[in-house]
């Protein structure tokens, strides 16, 4: 068998010899009139009008029989068959293309539309050109990707060679344009907040720190928004939104990835209860974006309705009803366990004020609620805790976690405080984990078959 090496080194003498023949291997620019697409669209009216398309893409097949080649063209949006026939081109064009064109490399053509005999749509070459030669062959025809480290590390291949990759990750972005759109339709505002903080406030997790120099300045990556945007409420802006990078320092499995995408939104002079219908009308429409107007999806052999009454349920009666199953030696509590049998929308409320330091509460019990479905934590909503004096109590009880060792617990942040005392209004805020909600939806068992590009270990 041909080793990769030696494949790669028969594509570089190609190289040369198309360079040393005149040609441009890689062109600074390439005309394309029309995409696969659009070709597909309208081949009806270029077959009648026997008008040229040209366009440009990837090789992804190629077909010799005596003086005829067949090629699939593929560029983001479809795929279609090339046919490059000898008497049809140029005296030399058709023995460039035999000499010097590989699987995977990009071509410039032009040409009119036909039906083969087997009504295959096809483009009939009349010119062509290399738009980018490769020097790798496409898995498909070497090795394949098989290894699920492998196509995570070389997600570009991946994407390549998967469908089923391709349409995942197409459905992530239109899950993130869906939530943007139904905030930017509500009157909400998209901000920006600092990802570099100077203290790594608002989620229990563990940091990642940094140093700048030019400061002589300790720094973290942050963990959260939400005190930057709390800011914000307190300075007058009453609907407000963040999707961005959150980054925590702890460990890699199914639902965790130490960099992540995150929505954070509040809204001024309401509160959890409210929320509960604001983010329940949320997700039924994203969903129904995504899956054609149906609320239903299908995740793990698992039919999910979001439509209809949502489920409501109590923290203290799901961690009793699951005590006697926990692993504390495996670092496995009740909460973990319950919350993989909750598959259907179900709306946890209850949960004691001590693990909610920023939430508001009534005795023991902080103002809020977590959104389970399909055993994924998706949503952390609550109404937000606005009186000074109490936060700062609430973060000196953090600090004395700290100080005992525990690496998640939240600073106490003074400058925050000190925004607080200027007045926040009353409102409620909620976070979304967008990798997670994108993983059930697209029924991905990891959030790593979500994620474009995850941290993984590099290859040694």
């Amino acid at each position: 068998m041909t080793s990769l090496e030696e494949l790669r080194e028969t594509r570089i003498k190609k190289l040369q010899a198309l360079e040393k023949a005149g040609l441009v291997a890689y062109p600074a620019k390439i005309s394309r009139a029309q995409t696969v697409g659009e070709i597909l669209e309208k081949f009806l009216l270029f077959w009648i009008t026997k008008k040229s398309v040209l366009t440009a893409g990837r090789i992804k097949t190629l077909r010799t029989h005596g003086g005829i080649t067949f090629a699939d063209l593929e560029d983001f949006s479809g795929r279609i068959q090339l046919l490059f026939s000898k008497e049809a081109l140029e005296k030399t064009a058709y023995q460039n293309l035999l000499d010097y064109f590989d699987i995977g490399d990009f071509i410039e053509v032009s040409g009119t539309v036909l039906k083969t005999k087997l009504g295959e749509k096809t483009i009939k070459a009349q010119r062509f050109a290399m738009a980018a030669k490769t020097l790798r062959p496409l898995p498909e025809k070497w090795h394949g990707l098989q290894d699920v480290e492998e196509r995570f590390r070389r997600r570009y291949l991946d994407l390549l060679m998967n469908p089923e990759t391709k349409k995942k990750l197409l459905n992530r972005s239109v899950i993130t344009k869906a939530i943007r759109d139904y905030l930017d339709g509500g009157g909400f505002l998209e901000v920006e907040t600092p990802i570099l903080q100077n203290l790594a406030g608002g989620a229990a997790a563990k940091p990642f720190k940094t140093h700048l120099n030019t400061l002589d300045l300790e720094l973290y990556l942050r963990v959260a928004p939400e005190l930057y945007l709390k800011r914000m409420l307190i300075g007058g802006w009453e609907k407000i939104y963040e999707i961005g990078k959150n980054f925590r320092n702890e460990g890699i499995d199914a639902s965790h990835n130490p960099e992540f995408t995150m929505l954070e939104a509040y809204i001024a002079y309401e509160n959890s209860e409210y929320l509960k219908t604001f983010i329940k009308n949320l997700l039924q429409t994203v969903v129904k974006k995504i899956n054609n107007g149906n609320a239903t999806v299908r995740y793990e052999d698992k039919e999910i309705d979001f439509s209809g009454d949502w489920k409501e349920t109590d923290y203290s009666d799901l961690v009793k009803k699951f005590e006697d199953q926990a692993r504390p030696d495996e670092g496995v509590t009740a909460w973990d366990i319950a919350k993989k049998t909750l598959i259907q929308p179900t709306v946890v409320s209850g949960f004691p004020k001590n693990i909610l330091p920023l939430a508001r509460a009534t005795g023991e019990k902080a103002d809020a609620f977590q959104i389970i479905i399909g055993g994924w934590e998706l949503i952390k909503a609550f109404s937000e805790l606005n009186n000074p004096l109490e936060q700062k109590t609430r973060f000196e009880e953090q600090e004395k976690l700290r100080q005992t060792g525990d690496h998640e617990a939240q600073h106490l942040d003074e400058d925050f405080i000190e925004a607080l005392e200027y007045g926040m209004p009353p409102a409620a805020g909620f976070g979304l984990g967008i990798d997670r909600l994108a993983a059930l939806l697209t029924d991905s068992h990891s959030l790593r078959e979500i994620i474009l590009f995850p941290t993984m270990r590099p290859k040694i």
